[in-house]
Parts: C-alpha cells; sequence; structure tokens
C-alpha cells in the first residue's frame, strides 16, 4: 500500500518502511510523529483521492535524525548601482521513516515515545528521584540564550537588510538585541548561531558587515 501525503507545503509518494527528509517537524528521536494530511492512497490498480484530504486516513512515521539542509546562497547585484545582497539560507529538515499507513480512523499502533519512557526507568528508588533533576537541569541548558543580552534600549534589528520580524524575535530570544552586539560578533560567535539558529554563517556575516554602519551612527 502507498499514499501521497502533504507536509511542509510538499508531497511525498510513501509506503511502509520508506526513509525520506521533510521540513522540520517537531519530536525526538524515536518518537512517532503523525502526518493527517493524506491526498490519496491505494494499492496497484485500485486508489483512493481525497477531496483534498482523504477523511479517516493517517500516516504515521517514526524520528531518524534532526538536521539541516546544506546552504543555499541568494545573490543579487544591481548594475551601476554598486549595490550587492548575499543571503544564505539553510533547512531545517528532520529524517523520518514511515511506520504505518491508516485508514477509515484507525489508530497507530507503535509508540515509540512510551517504549523510550520504560526503557529508561530507573531500578532503584535513588535513581528514580535524581533523574527528574537532571531532566530539569537538561532543560535549564537548552532554554538558556546564546548570548548575555546587552544592558540599555534594543535595536530595531529589521533595519538590517535580510533580518525580518521573526528572524529578529529569534535573536532576541538569544540575546541578541543591538547593532553594536551583532558588528561585534566574532567569527566563534558566528559559528555558534550557524550552529543552533537556522541562519547561515554567510548570512550573519553579511549581517555583521551592516550592524557596523549603523553602529556608527
Amino acid at each position: 500500500m502507498f499514499a501521497v501525503i502533504k507536509t511542509g507545503g510538499k508531497q511525498y509518494r510513501v509506503a511502509a518502511n520508506d526513509l525520506l527528509k521533510i521540513e522540520k517537524v517537531e519530536g525526538q528521536v524515536g518518537d512517532i510523529v503523525e502526518i493527517g494530511h493524506v491526498l490519496a492512497h491505494g494499492e496497484g490498480e485500485n486508489v483512493t483521492f481525497g477531496a483534498p484530504f482523504v477523511d479517516g486516513a493517517l500516516v504515521t512515521a517514526e524520528v531518524v535524525e534532526q538536521g539541516k539542509n546544506r546552504t543555499v546562497i541568494a545573490f543579487k547585484k544591481r548594475r551601476r548601482q554598486n549595490s550587492r545582497r548575499k543571503i544564505g539560507h539553510r533547512q531545517l529538515l528532520t529524517t523520518v521513516r514511515i511506520a504505518e499507513i491508516l485508514l477509515d480512523g484507525a489508530k497507530p499502533t507503535k509508540k515509540a515515545a512510551a517504549k523510550t519512557e520504560a526503557k529508561a526507568a530507573p531500578k532503584k528508588e535513588a535513581k528514580a528521584e535524581a533523574a527528574p533533576k537532571e531532566t530539569e537541569a537538561k532543560a535549564t541548558e537548552t532554554a538558556a540564550p546564546l548570548f548575555k543580552t546587552p544592558k540599555g534600549e534594543p535595536d530595531d534589528l529589521t533595519v538590517i537588510k535580510g533580518i525580518g520580524p521573526v528572524a529578529a524575535g529569534q535573536l532576541n530570544e538569544q540575546g541578541i538585541t543591538t547593532f553594536a552586539q551583532i558588528a561585534k560578533l566574532s567569527d566563534k560567535d558566528v559559528a555558534k548561531i550557524d550552529e543552533h539558529m537556522p541562519f547561515s554563517a554567510d548570512q550573519i556575516m553579511d549581517w555583521r558587515e551592516q550592524a557596523k554602519e549603523l553602529a556608527k551612527k
């Protein structure tokens, strides 16, 4: 049996155990995610089409890996104006393995998250008490911003070409709020942002050059 699903604005023809990369979906490695946008399903020549989606159809997939696609560079230059703009983008991707194609409202049988919790259950009470503290510590580390927010009024980062309201909000969440702060980013800082945020190194370095000029005003 196969199905045609829609996720991330794209359509995929899938079957059980297929491995594919789709735009990022939330989930840890081993989790089962549900894709409810099933456009069609069938077996052999018998195919059922939705309008636009098939009622009661569901595809489940196991998260195999969370990662990024290669950097795509968009370069724009205007003649006789000494104007050029270079922006990079790295799409966040999730590698999944198709688990089941379910029809007529059937419920998934695989629950990887529950199995993971069962395996991780400690045998001793002392370990059971320590586990929540370790989980809280990891959550705190994950939630901590990458940089320390400087004192004073924040700048409007959307003035920098290539930074929209969404990107500005993401930078603010990681402690980046001023032109001067972006202008002083070291190559090590650029690499850190490239690793933990959906911005490429080339993109950040372009923002850094623009911020140097804006910080002088």
